[in-house]
């Protein structure tokens, strides 16, 4: 990626309206349903292994990407008026959402994915069984990944609507 794309990609800032927020989660969500397939996919390949390497790598991209759309990367929460990158900290913590804001890191994820745990070691123990066990694995990645997408994007909606409802009741913090 040039260093020209780069920077245009990290100046999108948290959108400035309620429609505006509403596009971008409407776009972050069929993100999510695309890269919740690729996990699919990969789960439905009978190598050990390869569904884990390849659902990390996908919600590390994933989870990056939406935070960008919402303007929440930490690069671009940093270019904020102090006040008001104080108070995406301060609804960061309020909503709990664990990737908001944060450099996201492989092992971050792997946190993240051990919420849905039992749903991927189901997958695991789905792939032992010859075509059906394959299917069941893909619906489970699927699930997966598409649950922990939108889980974020809920977060990343209620940061941004916290700050824009701060901004029009003026304090501005």
């Amino acid at each position: 990626m040039s260093a020209a794309s780069s920077a245009s990609r990290a100046a999108v800032m948290v959108p400035a309206t309620h429609r505006d927020i509403d596009a971008v989660a409407r776009a972050c969500r069929k993100l999510a349903t695309r890269r919740a397939l690729i996990s699919a996919g990969a789960s439905a390949v009978p190598v050990p292994g390869l569904d884990v390497a390849v659902d990390v790598s996908v919600l590390v991209s994933m989870i990056e990407d939406i935070n960008r759309a919402f303007g929440l990367t930490p690069e671009q929460i940093e270019r904020l008026a102090p006040r008001r990158k104080a108070f995406v900290y301060r609804s960061v913590m309020a909503v709990g959402g664990a990737l908001v804001g944060r450099v996201v890191t492989r092992e971050l994820v792997i946190r993240v994915l051990k919420t849905v745990g039992v749903k991927l070691t189901a997958r695991q123990a789905a792939k032992a069984v010859p075509f059906a066990g394959q299917v069941v694995a893909a619906s489970i990645g699927f699930a997966a990944l598409k649950y922990l997408g939108d889980r974020h994007i809920r977060d990343c909606v209620r940061v941004s609507e916290a700050l824009l409802d701060a901004d029009a009741t003026g304090s501005r913090t």
